[in-house]
């Protein structure tokens, strides 16, 4: 008999923003398919784990088949996974801007075009993707490489958004300021906090709740919400 619990993909899920993704949609009482460079088994047996390079396409397909294998169905991607460089523009190295275009591009190309085609058996679903507070530069932040590829994630969120509305696959992309998660380990906070209006990071919780907020959302869809304290509107 084919399930009708609803499944969803999370990728960058071994910690910080990811792990509380998962927790998020655990709590709604979705299955998931979680995974990232060094995961490892959940004790969960709604949670299977699949570790490896989403910026692969032999990963993206591992994850994806793993799903159909354990839950048999795909109702929502969450990309999350991602990495930052910050440094002047001029310093980032071709192996930077190969890196970040991995994970952050292709990455997303190849999990959301294979978990589209699986989405597309249920009646409507949803791919959300985490990408950055970008719109408008922070001197001294360093963001060259964030915007070209955060950027373009938020303009392929709202092309797709239109592409597959006929479909009933919503597309919504949530955009963090800085958030406390180990990849701002040893950083200064405070110091961080006052590029928010709000003067403080986040943190991961909060930016799973967005998601959360957008998953129950139904006639949401072409949007980037900012959970950003502000940042978006000015400083």
């Amino acid at each position: 008999m084919k399930s009708t619990q609803k499944v969803a993909i999370v990728t960058g899920a071994s910690q910080g923003i990811g792990a509380e993704i998962v927790k998020a949609y655990r709590k709604l009482g979705y299955r998931v398919l979680a995974s990232s460079r060094t995961i490892k088994p959940s004790d969960d047996a709604d949670i299977v784990t699949v570790a490896g390079d989403i910026g692969d396409r032999p990963t993206a397909e591992r994850v994806v088949s793993e799903a159909l294998a354990r839950f048999g169905r795909i109702d929502t991607l969450v990309n999350n996974a991602g990495i930052y460089i910050g440094k002047p523009f001029t310093e980032n190295t071709v192996e930077d801007y190969n890196a970040i275009m991995n994970v952050n591009m292709a990455g997303f190309f190849h999990i959301t075009q294979l978990s589209l085609g699986e989405i597309e058996k249920q009646e409507g679903g949803h791919v959300v993707t985490v990408t950055g507070s970008i719109d408008n530069g922070i001197k001294g932040a360093y963001s060259g490489l964030a915007a070209l590829t955060k950027g373009g994630l938020n303009a392929a969120t709202r092309a797709l958004a239109i592409e597959y509305a006929e479909k009933r696959i919503r597309f919504n992309a949530v955009a963090p300021g800085a958030t406390r998660t180990p990849m701002q380990a040893g950083k200064d906070h405070a110091m961080l906090g006052k590029f928010h209006p709000l003067g403080r990071i986040g943190e991961a919780g909060e930016v799973a709740d967005a998601i959360t907020f957008l998953e129950l959302a139904t006639f949401v869809t072409g949007e980037v919400l900012h959970v950003d304290g502000g940042r978006h509107a000015g400083r």
